[in-house]
């Protein structure tokens, strides 16, 4: 590992412990804010996520307002979390993606890293090959992507001492309805709400539940 890059990294023992202190927080301070730098890292934790080919076909929508959260809450099976925590995430997926997403990534490599278009032919035809498979598995396929944002922003949630919680349990069609993306060519995959646990939050006293580490890690 050279010099620059271990600058970078963090002890194991800091990313264990905060996995370790990390929860699905069930009930947030409402009072409690996350401070701006903080929000501010995550949110670029989101745009730094990995994605296949690196195609980034999604959106993660936060929801300030406090009325349309306030709409959601009741079609997220009436969680608390929804109204109460300092930020809530929706994580979208592009709907009918194809080869104008591939065509604007293309245009994007090459105008960050100065290439001319032709260099990047190869790479454009493998990711057209993968979007002409029927359009459900494309979908899927893309929503497995969604997911590893997902799982980046939690641990860098994690890392930054900042509580989170992902969230299935509401209903996908309604929010959105609600949030308008219909119109705009998204469609919700997951929430994460963020923000500081209560006090009072049962789940945060409760001992972490794993299987042993010898039970999930088989090397061959």
């Amino acid at each position: 590992m050279t010099n620059a890059a271990a600058a970078k990294t963090v002890p194991p023992e800091t990313l264990v412990s905060a996995l370790k202190w990390r929860y699905a927080v069930k009930k947030f301070d409402e009072s409690g804010r996350i401070p701006a730098a903080q929000w501010a890292a995550l949110e670029e934790s989101l745009a730094l996520s990995p994605s296949s080919y690196g195609l980034q076909a999604w959106k993660f929508l936060v929801v300030d307002d406090k009325a349309l959260r306030a709409k959601l809450k009741p079609v997220s099976w009436d969680q608390s979390q929804i109204t109460g925590a300092d930020k809530l995430v929706v994580f979208l997926v592009k709907k009918d993606a194809g080869p104008a997403d591939v065509q604007r990534f293309v245009d994007r490599i090459s105008a960050v890293r100065r290439l001319p278009a032709e260099m990047l032919e190869d790479y454009k035809q493998m990711m057209l090959k993968s979007m002409s498979l029927p359009p459900e598995k494309v979908e899927a396929w893309l929503t497995r992507q969604v997911y590893i944002a997902l799982g980046n922003f939690l641990t860098s949630a994690a890392l930054l001492g900042v509580d989170a919680c992902p969230m299935e349990g509401f209903d996908k069609d309604k929010y959105d309805e609600i949030l308008g993306l219909h119109a705009k060519g998204w469609k919700s995959v997951v929430v994460a709400t963020a923000g500081v646990r209560a006090s009072d939050d049962a789940y945060g006293k409760n001992a972490k539940v794993r299987f042993p580490l010898s039970e999930v890690v088989e090397h061959v």
